[in-house]
């Protein structure tokens, strides 16, 4: 089944519980999912899927929609983590055509390894796609939700302690906490992998 949401869904590291209940989004989420309410113990048996796989943009607006239904789902039901429920859904950021061969891409380092393999004088054509709905039903299928080729990426938790303070200070409201947890996690970023 499929679920689509609209936009960018409520930052709950930011709202209290009853903010977070009233959002249409988030409610359409928990009954759609069967996720009952937050604070229960969970029961696995009780959601209606258990491969809840998050598809979004492969852009940086897609990657901010994903953060924020992690952090839901982090805060919601934390359990979902932990039972390997929660997965992401990898959709390509690229469409290269070359004769009659196309291949898709899904980052900027991936399309310049298949650009090196043309001759210098090499014809083709870069769609790059600024949303899943660009796709047509056909493309999305065959990259994104068929099974047989699609490509999920399982969702686990390691450390419950650093993922809520990662949570906490990437999501919450203190400017301050976020700004020093980038410049302290800058040195690690590769600037290739950056969609600027």
């Amino acid at each position: 089944a499929v679920l689509p949401l609209r936009g960018k869904i409520l930052n709950i590291e930011r709202k209290d519980e009853a903010a977070m209940y009233k959002n249409e989004e988030i409610q359409n989420l928990i009954l759609a999912l069967g996720l009952g309410v937050k604070g229960e113990d969970f029961r696995k048996e009780a959601l209606r899927y258990h491969k809840i796989i998050i598809l979004t943009d492969a852009d940086v607006d897609g990657a901010h929609i994903r953060t924020l239904l992690l952090t839901f789902f982090f805060r919601y039901q934390k359990a979902l983590f932990e039972e390997g429920c929660i997965y992401v859904g990898v959709s390509p950021l690229y469409k290269v055509e070359r004769g009659k061969h196309v291949h898709y891409c899904y980052d900027d380092a991936e399309l310049k390894l298949l650009q090196n393999t043309f001759p210098s004088n090499a014809n083709y054509n870069i769609q790059r796609f600024k949303g899943l709905g660009e796709m047509m039903p056909v493309q999305l299928w065959e990259t994104t939700l068929d099974p047989e080729r699609r490509l999920l990426k399982r969702l686990v938790v390691e450390d419950a302690a650093e993922a809520n303070v990662v949570f906490s200070s990437l999501m919450g409201a203190r400017v301050d906490v976020r700004k020093e947890l980038i410049q302290n996690s800058a040195s690690m970023i590769n600037l290739d992998h950056l969609d600027i």
